[in-house]
């Protein structure tokens, strides 16, 4: 991988059987990112099972399974070049969650592709996540209108997949920029190659889409932020809190503070792929010891940032939601569980200030009584314990969250303004 390209952090969104698994295979193979070898590996087994065809879709849910028994997988599997990025694939279809890792940033995606198959057009969940897409900030969508090998890549069938995709994108008044590709994931077509399969389209390929997309400044400038999502202890080190950087950068020989735990010390040793490293920067995942810190002291969904400006303390919140799905209403008082960053709190629903026209932002109800699935509103949220999350217009990659209750997303939201305690 060419570090020296800039970096974006790309989400595969869309519903759960339009291809999203084959394409995010078929990307990674077209651009040499999987190696011949374990194409083949799974070519074998897909074949074997009776399920030829299936290898590229194979490759990630494999990678999925692998992830999910705790295998450590290189990265190089979920990053690709083109001739101007490297790309990271954040949360690659087959997680279990997928929309709750979209939220929590567990992978701030800068830009998305949503993919929509042409003989399905759009569903459930592909309203869903570009509403997820538009609430969450990313900037630009490009959508991949796949299977058209199925459709007998029909110009007819495209278009009017295409119109549709635009009435809901519309709605959610994503802009207008927005580029549709013609692909089938499975059989290659305008994928890396212009396909001739369909001579009546003469946009851009999806790899050269990906290739334009604006560059994305890293949050290098804001202070730094680093959610920790686990404490080791290591003989001969001591205590490591494990944790990605946001945003900023982590320093040997700073001084910082983990909240809302309340607890700071300096920075001795910062490890990174098994090396000692002098500073980690945005997407950086490290491991890191702090003069003076014992493993009672600090516990996963803490924040480290610098001493001198340290992450806010939320006594009460207020942040705009989108409810996705809830099966009743909900009204003051509810209490689900907030994900926000690392971390997982019990926060309870304070007041409902607004209700807001998903369409067009505008205010549509003071005050209103209660909320259902599909509206958007203000709400003033009470975290139940000491909850570390910033202000989005401030620091985004802290300021978003998902609602999650019997066991689903309910809400996904953004922090407007913290309240710190």
């Amino acid at each position: 991988m060419s570090e020296d390209k800039p970096h974006q952090n790309l989400a595969i969104i869309g519903h759960v059987d339009h291809g999203k698994s084959t394409l995010v295979g078929r990307l990674l193979f077209e651009t040499g990112s999987v190696p011949e070898h374990v194409i083949e590996q799974h070519r074998e087994e897909a074949e074997e099972k009776g399920k030829g065809g299936f290898e590229f879709a194979y490759v990630m849910d494999n990678l999925a399974e692998e992830r999910e028994r705790g295998v450590t997988i290189d990265i190089a599997h979920q990053e690709f070049d083109t001739d101007k990025y490297y790309f990271t694939i954040v949360d690659c279809p087959g997680h279990r969650d997928f929309v709750k890792n979209m939220i929590t940033g567990a992978s701030q995606a800068d830009n998305a592709v949503l993919v929509v198959a042409a003989d399905d057009g759009v569903a459930p969940q592909t309203r869903e996540h570009v509403f997820l897409a538009r609430t969450l900030g990313i900037n630009e969508l490009i959508i991949g209108v796949n299977k058209m090998d199925v459709v007998d890549y029909s110009e007819d069938t495209f278009e009017e997949v295409t119109e549709e995709v635009k009435q809901l994108l519309k709605q959610v008044r994503f802009s207008d920029e927005t580029t549709f590709i013609p692909i089938s994931a499975f059989e290659g077509d305008n994928i890396a190659d212009r396909s001739e399969n369909t001579s009546w389209y003469d946009g851009p390929t999806l790899l050269e889409a990906l290739n334009d997309l604006a560059e994305v400044e890293p949050p290098t400038d804001a202070p730094l932020r680093l959610p920790i999502q686990d404490v080791y202890t290591i003989s001969g080190i001591g205590t490591v809190p494990v944790g990605r950087v946001e945003t900023g950068t982590l320093d040997v020989g700073s001084n910082v503070s983990f909240q809302p735990s309340d607890v700071g010390g300096e920075v001795k040793t910062i490890e990174m792929h098994h090396e000692e490293v002098p500073q980690a920067e945005p997407g950086d995942n490290v491991g890191f010891n702090v003069r003076g810190i014992g493993k009672d002291d600090i516990r996963r969904g803490d924040v480290c940032g610098p001493a001198d400006d340290p992450p806010s303390v939320a006594e009460t919140f207020k942040a705009q939601i989108v409810v996705m799905q809830h099966p009743s209403v909900i009204t003051a008082g509810y209490t689900p569980v907030f994900h926000a960053h690392t971390a997982q709190v019990a926060c309870t629903v304070e007041e409902i200030n607004q209700k807001i026209d998903p369409a067009s932002g505008e205010v549509a109800e003071e005050n209103p009584d209660f909320i259902k699935s599909g509206d958007a509103a203000v709400v003033t949220i009470r975290p139940q314990k000491p909850l570390s999350i910033e202000p989005s217009g401030e620091i985004p990659e802290l300021g978003s969250f998902a609602i999650r209750d019997m066991g689903q997303t309910i809400a996904a939201g953004k922090v407007l303004e913290v309240n710190e305690r």
